[in-house]
């Protein structure tokens, strides 16, 4: 008869075998009315799971993330329902677990309207509410292809068609609903409460463009009202700092569909922001010890064979282009022309470590469907830089890239961060010793900063371990930016070497980081994080000078070249407007110092100034107003 051991250490004795329900309900009845699944010696079932034998056993709840994760799963299940009972010819295909939701993806005769989402989601509270069993039965991989191409519904055929042969399925009921899934899920369709449908969008059948275009129905799940209220508002705020809003509001950038889409054009005004960032990027790893390249935007396509990108990652380039009788594609990554600088040469152990930083445009192939503003385009600029280093530095070149990365995020505001370390795949390349190496070389630098961090087990690269860094944002929003990867694969396949201190000729290891990521990316999140209310340092103008007759023109022009003498960026406004009109203007453009010049301030050589949150700051002497905002820029005061 089972023993059941609990996560708190405490141990349970059965006369004849149980399932997970059994259990939360001899835990006490709290327990059983919350329980959503069970953990069974690691492995998630459903409450009805039995027990047979001694296992250790978790009680999964909507407090757990298995337990949030298998409540969107179950919804997804209820939309697929509720769209069925709806439009009996829709055919259902799959319906994963997303960030924050779920979608379902659904073949039908025409698009879904948001009429239509609005009876789906009415029917789906009216099938929460009647809080149906959900059930689940298996079938043999054939019947089950049978089962479902008689009920009309292909794609499900063919996704089990796909799966081998002689295997059992696993299918869930709930009335008269019947879907493929390998569960877990919730014990009855009345547990789901706080859900909502968000939108449609279109999306190939298996993500190949060459089949049919289906139709995506979104939505997120949450374990009550309360929390979905409070991602609901999160979403409404976010709508409102959409960096494409913004941008356009304040005259940033554009995506320029005559160009092709997905290439971004930095106006004045964004370009200003631009400079400024990598000016930083700059002083700061030239502070850090890096020199910099500058490398071609494209390369023979042999180059692109011997790094693997012609193999791995074609898909994500563009077609080659001929010319001379060679081949040539767009650089998508800047690794294989740092490896080639760092081969023009034979390098001694003395050398190294070496670090070389490039702001260096890439360009990946991307469907249009995929494109979105700053933050998926097919042109962008990395941040990049790699280190080459011998296999005893590897722990103070992390070290260092650690220290390099919080400080870089910090400067711009980003203060709560996620570390993820990635561990050994199965597919990796490289000597078992190094790898182990390699990763304790960079669980030591995480732990020797003192920062936590979560184990990704097997979530490395091929080709070597890595660190994720993950920032938040002003509305909790989560962000992946700073990269910094391990790589035992380039060195091998170009041959690099050193000579070491005895003479013989040594691999070098070879780190790849991007603290930003992307430029424009970055740039994106920085803009929606900030609602464009950017610090003083990043603010595209910093200072508006505005006069209230044009007897003050003069003076103004005087205030202006003064300030921009001292590196500041400012704009006047001379026109022949209301003052009260032109401070709303440009505290719409959010301008974060508007300086008023009327008659008393000519007369005194002086400004009045306001703030675009509305404060007024008095009257001051260009000296002061001057040793404010140098202070302020100075401490990139957020």
């Amino acid at each position: 008869m089972p023993a059941v051991s609990l996560p708190d250490g405490s141990r349970r004795e059965f006369d004849a075998p149980v399932t997970v329900l059994d259990v939360a309900r001899d835990i006490g009845p709290g327990l059983a009315k919350a329980a959503l699944a069970g953990k069974v010696n690691g492995r998630l079932v459903d409450v009805r799971h039995p027990i047979t034998e001694d296992a250790e056993l978790a009680i999964v709840t909507d407090r757990d993330p298995e337990g949030v994760e298998i409540i969107r799963h179950s919804t997804a299940h209820l939309l697929a329902q509720a769209v069925k009972d709806l439009f009996p010819g829709a055919q259902v295909t799959i319906g994963p677990v997303i960030e924050n939701g779920f979608y379902y993806d659904f073949s039908f005769e025409r698009p879904f309207t948001p009429e239509d989402l609005e009876k789906i989601e009415k029917r789906m509270k009216e099938l929460a509410k009647a809080d149906l069993p959900v059930e689940r039965s298996v079938m043999q991989r054939d019947d089950a292809v049978v089962y479902f191409r008689n009920m009309g519904e292909e794609y499900k055929a063919e996704i089990i068609e796909s799966i081998p042969e002689g295997m059992e399925i696993s299918l869930y009921r709930q009335g008269d609903f019947v879907d493929l899934c390998r569960g877990p899920h919730i014990p009855s369709t009345g547990r789901l409460k706080a859900f909502k449908l968000t939108k449609v969008a279109g999306a190939y059948w298996r993500g190949d463009s060459n089949n049919e275009m289906l139709q995506r129905i979104y939505g997120t799940a949450w374990p009550n009202k309360e929390q979905l209220n409070a991602y609901l508002e999160q979403l409404r705020e976010a709508e409102r700092r959409d960096h494409r809003r913004i941008g356009t509001e304040l005259d940033l950038f554009s995506i320029q569909d005559d160009a092709g889409g997905g290439l971004v054009f930095w106006h004045p005004k964004g370009a200003r922001i631009r400079r400024v960032i990598e000016q930083f990027w700059f002083d700061l790893h030239e502070r850090a010890g890096y020199d910099f390249v500058v490398t071609p935007h494209i390369a023979n396509l042999d180059l692109w064979k011997t790094s693997g990108h012609a193999d791995f990652y074609s898909e994500s380039m563009y077609e080659p282009m001929e010319d001379d009788n060679q081949a040539f594609q767009l650089k998508p990554m800047n690794c294989p022309f740092h490896v080639l600088v760092y081969k023009d040469r034979l390098h001694s152990y003395r050398d190294l470590p070496l670090r070389w930083g490039e702001m260096g445009t890439v360009y990946r192939r991307e469907m249009s469907g995929a494109l979105h503003g700053l933050m998926r385009v097919r042109g962008f600029t990395q941040d990049d830089a790699h280190i080459f280093c011998r296999e005893d530095q590897i722990e103070s070149e992390i070290i260092g890239v650690l220290d390099l990365t919080l400080e870089l995020l910090s400067a711009f505001g980003f203060n709560d961060f996620e570390i993820h370390l990635s561990t050994k795949p199965e597919d990796a390349v490289g000597s078992v010793r190094i790898w182990d190496h390699a990763t304790a070389a960079l669980r030591s630098a995480i732990e020797k900063k003192g920062l936590e961090y979560t184990v990704d087990e097997g979530g490395g690269a091929f080709y070597g371990p890595k660190i994720d860094v993950k920032i938040r944002d002003a509305i909790g929003r989560q962000w992946q930016c700073s990269t910094i990867q391990l790589d035992f694969n380039l060195p091998e396949r170009f041959d690099m070497e050193y000579v070491a201190e005895n003479n013989e000729r040594r691999r070098p290891i070879m780190i790849h980081r991007a603290l930003f990521g992307s430029l424009e990316r970055f740039f994106g999140v920085l803009i929606e994080h900030y609602a464009g209310l950017f610090p003083l340092w990043l603010a595209p103008v910093q200072v508006g000078v505005l006069t209230i007759t044009e007897r003050q023109d003069r003076y103004a022009r005087e205030v202006v070249s003064g300030l921009r003498a001292q590196g500041l960026r400012v704009d006047a406004d001379l026109r022949n407007e209301k003052i009260g009109f032109k401070i709303r203007e440009h505290t719409l453009k959010r301008v974060p110092y508007l300086l008023v010049l009327g008659d008393r301030e000519m007369e005194s050589q002086s400004v009045a100034v306001r703030t675009r949150s509305g404060e007024d700051l008095g009257s001051m002497s260009l000296g002061a107003l001057s040793e404010r905002l140098q202070g302020e820029i100075a401490s990139r005061g957020h």
